[in-house]
């Protein structure tokens, strides 16, 4: 006669082996995300504010415009220049947080409370 084989199933102790290691797995990817995460929000404010000063340094010099006054009324300045595609998402930084721009000793600086440094672009319009 022949014997049937017995199946064998997992038992608990393997599966909570298994959901364990799952979990440390994910943790660790998780933790590298939120690393990667504030990279990516740190260059996007950084570029987005090296931008801003250079499409308004390029509309002063291009139509003769009061720099004073574009810092004043940077959003509409940048929406009129034909040269940003989306004016919304650019004039906020990666954190969601509004630049603040003005012009100083023939500079624009932009800025914003997660800007590491102050993009700046100098211009000789007066």
């Amino acid at each position: 006669m022949l014997k049937k084989k017995k199946k064998r199933s997992m038992t608990l102790l393997e599966i909570m082996v298994v959901i364990f290691i799952i979990g440390i797995i994910g943790s660790v990817i998780g933790y590298n995300m939120k690393g990667s995460m504030k990279k990516g929000k740190q260059f996007k404010t950084d570029y987005a504010a090296a931008k801003i000063a250079e499409v308004l340094t390029m509309e002063c010099e291009l139509n003769g415009l009061n720099p004073h006054a574009v810092a004043k009324d940077f959003e509409n300045v940048l929406k009129e220049s034909g040269m940003v595609k989306d004016v919304g998402k650019l004039i906020v930084d990666g954190y969601g947080e509004k630049y603040k721009v003005s012009y100083v000793k023939d500079t624009f600086k932009v800025t914003s409370s997660h800007v590491t440094k102050e993009k700046q672009t100098t211009t000789d319009t007066d």
